[in-house]
């Protein structure tokens, strides 16, 4: 989370974990664009959610998924790719636009080759 909120409130604390794993933004409820999710809790507007752009969404989700599995995604093994496309399929990474070349190029793989795991786990 960035921005200027207020991180010791309960329900900024309480979203707070969701927002970052969404690769978003939390910032004051004043300042709230007009794509910005504002939160309110008990009738006051707590923090504005700004979300991200699906093209950023993706690279987070990429990120998380190399911080969770502790090695570059080039580096896995063939059967440990094929797990990771089926779980950025399930998210709708492949209705980004060039959302299979990113995918490729972070698994060291060619396009191909993702369409082949695409076409495994169908």
């Amino acid at each position: 989370m960035t921005g200027p909120t207020d991180d010791h409130d309960p329900f900024v604390a309480a979203v707070k974990p969701l927002v970052d794993a969404m690769g978003g933004e939390m910032v004051p409820p004043g300042q709230a664009g007009t794509d910005d999710v504002v939160l309110a809790w008990e009738g006051q507007d707590v923090v504005a959610v700004r979300l991200p752009q699906l093209a950023d969404s993706l690279d987070h989700i990429l990120l998380a998924l190399e911080r969770k599995r502790g090695v570059p995604l080039s580096e896995l093994d063939r059967k440990a790719k094929q797990e990771v496309v089926r779980i950025l399929e399930a998210r709708g990474a492949f209705a980004v636009r060039h959302g299979v070349e990113t995918v490729a190029g972070a698994l060291g793989v060619s396009r191909f080759t993702v369409y082949n795991y695409l076409n495994r786990s169908t």
